[in-house]
């Protein structure tokens, strides 16, 4: 792909029971961003992420992937560029060890057996967990099995790397260790999370979502501050950018 965008235009889906997931929803993500998206549960942040893998298909409304719309003709090569990390890694490692789910994308896009074995082997470097390469993945810890699930998507090549809710249930070193590791990508990046302090941290530009509506799209830091935004999409501050109730002064990241 000349351009590694990803666009939304009156993107809208009802779900079979009648509710609506998403209403008429625009926005450009152009390559090299790294977007938060946040709003409260039932917001819509993962019926989107779901339509950019081509998981759900839309109501009305189109998306575009670089320089193909997203539609069961360019499905599968739209998904050589974009990969995702879902929210439970336990939905990603299903194979009896580390290797074996790393090397699975790879192997099932073609890839040479050699170059698998070394892109296994970046991919698991890169996240910095190679000594678990021969480990079952069901046997890890909680932030283990993370940094294997980011891996198994790496080891793909994508272009474009979409999270869903990356930090949850991480113990803060895993926390703190994950937030680094992203903030070293020069992938486009699509993060939809809780933790506000992860997206000041990793991500320029938030879109705002509440009750499948766009509500805001702007630099991070600008929306952050906005007590009365936030409030009205069920949100609040992050910890650093509230006053400490000791001394009145405010965090610095």
């Amino acid at each position: 792909m000349s351009h590694h965008i990803v666009q939304a235009d009156n993107l809208h889906y009802t779900y079979p029971d009648g509710t609506v997931g998403l209403n008429k929803i625009n926005f450009k993500i152009h390559h090299g961003e790294s977007v938060a998206l946040v709003g409260s549960n039932g917001a819509g942040k993962s019926t989107l992420l779901l339509h950019l893998i081509g998981s759900l298909a839309p109501t009305d409304g189109d998306i575009r992937i670089g320089d193909f719309p997203l539609n069961k003709k360019n499905l599968k090569l739209v998904r050589r560029s974009v990969g995702m990390v879902f929210q439970d890694p336990d939905d990603q490692l299903f194979m009896p060890t580390v290797f074996d789910d790393v090397a699975f994308g790879p192997i099932n896009l073609g890839i040479p057996e050699k170059e698998v074995e070394q892109r296994v082997m970046d991919s698991l470097e890169t996240v910095g967990v190679p000594h678990l390469i021969r480990r079952s993945p069901h046997k890890l810890s909680g932030g283990e099995k993370r940094a294997v699930a980011i891996a198994t998507v790496l080891a793909t090549t994508p272009d474009i790397l979409i999270m869903d809710e990356p930090s949850s249930n991480l113990d803060p070193s895993s926390r703190r260790r994950l937030i680094n590791l992203l903030k070293t990508f020069t992938h486009t990046k699509i993060i939809a999370t809780h933790d506000l302090d992860m997206a000041l941290e990793v991500c320029s530009r938030t879109i705002i979502l509440d009750r499948g509506q766009i509500v805001a799209d702007g630099l991070t830091k600008e929306l952050f501050i906005d007590e009365n935004l936030l409030k009205t999409s069920g949100l609040e501050k992050p910890l650093t950018m509230q006053r400490c109730p000791v001394c009145s002064n405010y965090s610095k990241i």
